[in-house]
């Protein structure tokens, strides 16, 4: 067995696709879109390569069959941010031989060492502002849109790997059948006490998008930033991530509540597209792939509910609680049966303590992992 370091676009056609044989026969495996999973791992097609390395690795096995990957990632912004020398682990991806998965982690561990780093830190690819955590409960349903799926096996080859726990993330479902819906009932109650304090909530403006986006970034980077692991989106980052699920957004998922002409909040909801791309072959959009996700769309019957946020100084007003009744009742009037709101923080009460008010369960459980290097 050997590990090979990549080289430009050299093997990585055989990186992207290597899960597609790992899970061949795992029901709940959603395959990536090939197209997207290469242009985000392609210096200069996805931003994040503009102040940030990445090393790709790929195991071989003696018969010279892919067998395992990693990715190995120094997120230069996260460190400034957060004044820290940590690298990180993603797109991890492995056998059930623990000698593999050591393979891959020592290779990319040495390779963080050499960029500075102290700390290995993961699964994330790249940032927790993107897919992040491995599963480690809830393995009996396929993962909704942007959440990751993994074997069982995996926590044993990480933790044997030397990895311990940083923290672990939550998944809640919130089935709309036996929701608690108090906040639906008060809307009109709670929405009369913001508009006395000139706050209003409303669609999204796809015709005015950029603009719009530009002002969620703010309220992003804003009200988030005390979370663990965050990092500031940059404004490519930010734009980029927006032109990609500006294609699949819907306006009733996607509310801002705002005080004149300053957002202040927003909760973005977006159709389980995993419901289609698990049909997608090897997640190629041609020749019939394409024609998949768009017969499927009007069939998608589940939310992921990704980001419900509210600057410091507006929290605690109600617009959180009119934010997830608004984007509930829309929902139900789009034909949709439920959402998972996804991923929480274990330790952020708050938010846990309001979506369990309404029924919201715990259907999955993700967890970071850290080690010293």
């Amino acid at each position: 067995m050997r590990v090979l370091a990549l080289e430009g676009q050299k093997n990585l056609g055989s990186f992207i696709d290597f899960p597609h044989d790992l899970y061949r026969e795992d029901s709940n495996y959603v395959p990536e879109l090939y197209i997207a999973q290469r242009d985000m791992l392609t210096p200069g097609k996805h931003p994040f390569h503009d102040h940030s390395k990445v090393q790709l690795f790929l195991a071989y096995d003696d018969n010279n069959k892919v067998c395992g990957r990693i990715a190995a990632i120094l997120n230069n912004n996260h460190n400034a941010y957060n004044q820290a020398t940590d690298g990180f682990f993603g797109f991890f991806d492995c056998v059930n031989e623990q000698g593999v998965a050591n393979s891959l982690f020592a290779a990319a561990e040495k390779w963080l060492k050499d960029q500075g780093a102290t700390t290995a830190i993961g699964p994330v690819n790249f940032s927790t502002n993107e897919t992040c955590g491995l599963l480690i409960s809830g393995f009996d349903s396929p993962p909704v849109v942007m959440m990751p799926y993994n074997f069982p096996y995996y926590l044993d080859l990480i933790d044997r790997a030397g990895y311990r726990k940083k923290v672990d993330l939550l998944a809640y479902d919130v089935p709309y059948a036996t929701h608690n819906d108090r906040s639906v009932r008060l809307l009109d109650t709670l929405q009369a006490r913001l508009q006395r304090s000139n706050i209003t909530i409303r669609k999204i403006n796809i015709k005015d998008f950029k603009k719009e986006a530009a002002k969620l970034r703010e309220v992003y980077n804003a009200a988030w930033d005390q979370n663990l692991g965050f990092v500031p989106m940059t404004e490519q980052e930010f734009d980029h991530m927006a032109k990609d699920l500006k294609l699949v957004l819907n306006p009733e998922f996607c509310l801002v509540a705002e005080q004149g002409d300053r957002f202040v909040g927003f909760v973005l909801g977006l159709p389980d597209l995993n419901q289609v791309l698990r049909k997608v072959k090897r997640g190629r959009l041609l020749p019939f792939g394409i024609f998949k996700i768009l017969f499927g769309l009007k069939k998608i019957d589940w939310l992921r509910v990704l980001t419900l946020g509210v600057i410091s100084d507006y929290r605690k007003l109600g617009i959180e609680a009119c934010l997830y009744g608004l984007i509930i009742r829309n929902s139900v009037a789009n034909n949709i049966k439920g959402a998972e709101c996804s991923w929480m923080l274990e330790d952020n009460y708050l938010m846990n303590n309001a979506i369990e008010a309404i029924n919201g369960t715990v259907s999955k459980k993700f967890r970071l992992f850290e080690k010293t290097i």
